[in-house]
């Protein structure tokens, strides 16, 4: 019995994996941490085969548009929105005028992302990154370095290491920052000398709208138009690129056609999407390449675009 709990031991924890040393000999040398520290840190990470499981099958990958909106933008999200945009209704306008990213903008991202800070996710996040750090070949490089920055957050936070919960992927708080747009993009938005937007909605409100600006947001612009389609369009544009990459004239000269006027040097990317009624097809501008900048998915942005539609038309009811 004794043989099976070492194997066990040996299989769920990272002291003796060679990557877990080399990242342990990087974080003294290059960041002059103490050993033991890190040590211990790294022998107390526990591997979890359901992070490794649900990394390999996001939402975002796996559903149609029909499906993944089903999940995110519903009545309860609009209501607890709305709830969420009157509790904290001073710090969302304060944000809107700092930087021009709307009060249903911000909440609706914390919205998609957590609920409102209702589920901010439950493994640690020591855990989730060591373990697709170090056992998961695709992404190993970038979780790696993501473990990397989460050592320095929590040396420059003060936090315990091993008490900061997650997401799967390693991404803290409200607005489900992974550790190295945490150190980059969050900011003491409530003057109190710490930037916690694990536990602080305002910072959380004012990091979520400070991402934004910082990543090209555009106040005051539009997201997306529907768009119709020619029997001659040309299918293979679509869904190319998330990065706008052609202007409205040249989509339009090869078949879509936005349901509003815009003007055509406009930029835009055209998106199809198979929605509740058929096929959907989608300009996307700008503002919504930045929202991919926060997760690198249409689905996503849409996702985003319309709960935000929702909580402009129901706040206040």
């Amino acid at each position: 019995m004794s043989s099976l709990v070492t194997s066990i031991a040996a299989a769920t924890d990272y002291s003796d994996h060679p990557q877990a040393k080399a990242f342990v000999d990087k974080m003294v040398t290059e960041h002059k941490f103490e050993r033991t520290y890190v040590q211990a840190l790294i022998d107390g990470a526990v591997r979890k085969q359901a992070i490794l499981d649900a990394i390999s099958r996001p939402a975002e990958k796996t559903k149609t548009w029909s499906q993944y909106r089903k999940i995110f933008v519903t009545k309860t999200r609009t209501r607890q929105g709305k709830e969420f945009m009157k509790t904290y209704a001073k710090a969302l306008a304060r944000a809107e005028r700092e930087f021009g990213v709307s009060a249903a903008m911000i909440s609706a991202v914390i919205g998609i992302e957590t609920r409102y800070g209702r589920n901010a996710g439950s493994y640690r996040v020591l855990d989730a990154l060591a373990t697709l750090g170090f056992d998961y070949p695709p992404r190993g490089k970038f979780f790696s370095k993501q473990l990397e920055e989460y050592l320095l957050l929590v040396r420059e936070q003060q936090f315990d290491p091993t008490a900061v919960k997650g997401s799967y992927a390693g991404a803290m708080g409200y607005g489900q920052f992974i550790p190295s747009s945490y150190r980059h993009y969050a900011i003491d938005f409530d003057g109190d000398g710490i930037a916690d937007i694990i536990n602080n909605p305002v910072d959380a409100i004012g990091s979520v709208a400070n991402y934004f600006k910082v990543h090209g947001w555009q106040p005051d612009q539009p997201v997306a138009y529907t768009a119709t389609v020619t029997a001659e369009h040309n299918p293979d544009i679509a869904n190319q690129k998330l990065k706008p990459q052609y202007t409205v004239a040249e989509l339009q000269a090869q078949g879509y056609q936005s349901s509003v006027a815009i003007d055509p040097e406009q930029m835009a990317t055209i998106m199809r999407l198979q929605g509740d009624q058929g096929i959907e097809y989608w300009l996307g501008l700008k503002n919504f390449y930045v929202i991919t900048r926060y997760n690198h998915s249409k689905l996503y942005a849409m996702a985003v675009y319309q709960l935000t539609q929702q909580l402009k038309q129901d706040v206040g009811k």
